[in-house]
């Protein structure tokens, strides 16, 4: 649920021309308004100067198509929608957009509407009146996945994706729309979904979910975001191409080289992966794991704990033990049987420059609501967002 990306770049003609890696585009999941204590984060807690765009998540869909407010009360009735797009007010450069999908709504009914012309025009137009209504200055697409999960029409939907994204882009031109999508990114399950050529000719940014590379549903603990191949990483398949530079390779390779500008962000997480180890006497990467282990106070989910959760437990309590996998470029923390793989502002900071150096568009975050907004941990307030924006600028 919560994640973090490289973003793939920006097409030409729009907007103006930026230098690489300018682009910050920032997730805020409306659901951690409900948290309790410092867990709680509404939009008044949003910095709008930390972020070149900001995502509202998320919206849904009806058996019509129609983009619909997923919590209507929150969304709706509380101004929820109207205060985010305000936020504008105190960063007039800011971008605020609204996302539609989300690992909660499944790829069912995003088959059947996308499968459907009168349902793809049915989910653009409503699409717009939301926007216009509330204004949103862009949509993001996060159908997870197309011809994955619950698909109806299989890998129809990998054509009627391409299909609805270029109508999407037609309309969003006449209006100055932004329009882009989160993907899955490792080349195992993104070639299962998209013809990526095909969709990237129309997205003004490809946000690859480089994250929950490995996680506790693993038999092996493994990086939730690692870099590179790392210090205990074999030969297998599975160890070589699950790594955001690995897929951020496959998707260049697959259609982002031939734009005119680069599109492509990849996506960091503002979260960990938690194992619990079979053996406290084999805690390295790679090491058998039992499942998942600690779960955060406030996002209350066994085998995940937001930044703001792990760095406060790293603070009080003396027996976790930091490591470093310096090929990986990414910490993972140990106490006893727990086992953490997570990110922190060094491993955040070599994500960067690394968009720097393959020339990406920049860099997206899923999600702001689990950075250390309350600077509980000594770091800052918004201590890895911060670090984004000084390695970038």
């Amino acid at each position: 649920m919560w994640k973090f990306v490289l973003i793939v770049g920006i097409i030409a003609g729009l907007f103006p021309r930026v230098t690489y890696a300018e682009v910050v585009i920032c997730y805020y999941g409306t659901w951690a308004v409900n948290r309790p204590g410092l867990g709680k984060f509404g939009v008044e807690d949003v910095n709008p100067n930390l972020c070149t765009h900001i995502i509202y998540a998320f919206a849904g869909i009806d058996s019509n198509g129609t983009v619909i407010p997923l919590d209507i009360e929150l969304d709706i009735n509380m101004g929820n929608y109207r205060n985010f797009t305000n936020l504008k007010k105190k960063n007039t450069k800011l971008k605020p957009m609204l996302a539609v999908g989300g690992w909660g709504e499944g790829s069912a009914k995003y088959s059947e509407m996308a499968a459907d012309p009168a349902k793809r025009q049915n989910f653009i137009q409503s699409a717009l009146d939301i926007i216009f209504k509330y204004n949103f200055e862009g949509f993001d697409l996060d159908w997870e996945y197309p011809n994955r999960r619950d698909t109806v029409h299989g890998v129809d939907d990998i054509n009627n994706f391409s299909q609805l994204v270029k109508e999407m882009r037609e309309e969003f031109d006449k209006h100055g729309l932004i329009l882009t999508a989160a993907v899955s990114s490792v080349e195992a399950s993104a070639s299962q979904s998209y013809n990526i050529s095909a969709i990237s000719k129309y997205l003004h940014y490809v946000n690859l979910m480089t994250y929950d590379m490995y996680g506790p549903w693993e038999s092996l603990t493994g990086h939730n975001a690692g870099l590179h191949k790392g210090d205990f990483d074999g030969t297998t398949p599975r160890e070589q191409l699950f790594t955001a530079d690995v897929a951020v390779e496959y998707w260049l390779r697959e259609g982002m080289k031939q734009l005119p500008t680069r599109k492509d962000s990849t996506r960091g997480p503002f979260y960990g992966h938690s194992f619990k180890l079979q053996s406290e006497n084999n805690s390295d990467v790679r090491a058998p794991s039992n499942g998942s282990g600690i779960a955060g106070p406030y996002t209350a989910q066994a085998g995940l704990v937001g930044y703001n959760e792990f760095c406060a437990m790293l603070k009080s309590d003396p027996s976790w033990t930091i490591r470093r996998d310096h090929l990986a470029k990414v910490p993972y923390a140990v106490n006893g049987l727990n086992w953490v793989s997570y990110d922190d502002p060094e491993s955040i900071r070599y994500k960067v420059k690394y968009a720097l150096e393959k020339k990406l568009a920049g860099i997206m975050i899923w999600s702001i609501e689990t950075d250390d907004f309350y600077n509980v941990c000594g770091g800052g307030a918004y201590t890895l967002l911060k670090a984004i924006n000084d390695a970038l600028y």
